[in-house]
């Protein structure tokens, strides 16, 4: 579970290679937009939001929670500023349970150690396939 630091931000997961979710929103599934964030690369390599960006509308996520798969649709994504957040249009209320995943982007500051984007996508909960029940044989 992540937390904000001192300044508001979101802290990121001390394990590269695990997406963390934020404690203080909705958790998968729940209604409202749940978020998940992880990094993009380390020194060693890729990490676990590497190819986030690659993810295009209608593309499908699957997040794991208490042993149960949900399943989510993309909706889109952007890029921006880490000084230009939109922390409404991020964390603000959803009608339904969705989920934004959140990942570093952009170019990389060497001065300062970290990059200068985020990169987000949107996405929303897939309502359960209705079965049907089969006709009585008559």
């Amino acid at each position: 579970m992540l937390g904000l630091d001192r300044a508001g931000a979101l802290v990121p997961p001390t394990d590269f290679d695990t997406a963390g979710w934020y404690g203080g929103g909705p958790a998968p599934g729940d209604t409202g937009p749940a978020v998940l964030a992880g990094h993009l690369d380390s020194r060693r390599g890729p990490a676990v939001f590497a190819r986030l960006g690659e993810l295009r509308p209608g593309d499908r996520v699957e997040v794991w929670r208490g042993g149960q798969r949900l399943s989510f649709r993309v909706t889109g994504s952007l890029r921006t500023r880490k000084d230009s957040f939109p922390t409404a249009v991020v964390y603000g209320p959803t009608p339904g349970a969705e989920l934004r995943l959140v990942t570093c982007g952009g170019d990389f500051d060497r001065r300062r150690g970290h990059y200068r984007d985020n990169v987000v996508v949107f996405a929303v909960a897939e309502t359960p396939e209705r079965v049907l029940p089969k006709p009585a044989a008559g």
